[in-house]
């Protein structure tokens, strides 16, 4: 069965570099990296200077970086995907699905 989003906000930016469908994005207007915090998920690709949907509450699609389960919390790493989160990194949400390694689409639930 496909996975579906069910996002309550979505905003728009303007994309400060080139954003990836499905990574984190930064308050600055790109590609979040390890550790920081996020305004969201990105909904689509964009170029630099493109207007770009960001989902940004709610239940959201999102790229593994690597083995994740369901329930655990998750931060972004160096390339904005959901990775399993460390002591010093902000934490996004909570992995609603598993994922055995990277490049898996994953329901999380942002703020959780």
């Amino acid at each position: 069965m496909a996975k579906t989003k069910k996002a309550v906000l979505t905003e728009t930016i303007i994309a400060a570099a080139a954003i990836v469908q499905k990574r984190f994005v930064n308050f600055e207007g790109k590609q979040a990296t390890a550790g920081q915090p996020a305004v969201g998920v990105s909904v689509y690709d964009a170029d630099q200077g493109d207007s770009l949907a960001v989902d940004a509450l709610g239940i959201v699609l999102v790229e593994s970086g690597g083995a994740l389960a369901a329930g655990d919390a998750v931060a972004s790493d160096a390339q904005g995907c959901a990775v399993k989160q460390a002591a010093s990194a902000v934490t996004l949400g909570r992995a609603l699905d598993a994922a055995v390694g990277a490049n898996e689409v994953i329901r999380i639930k942002l703020g959780a």
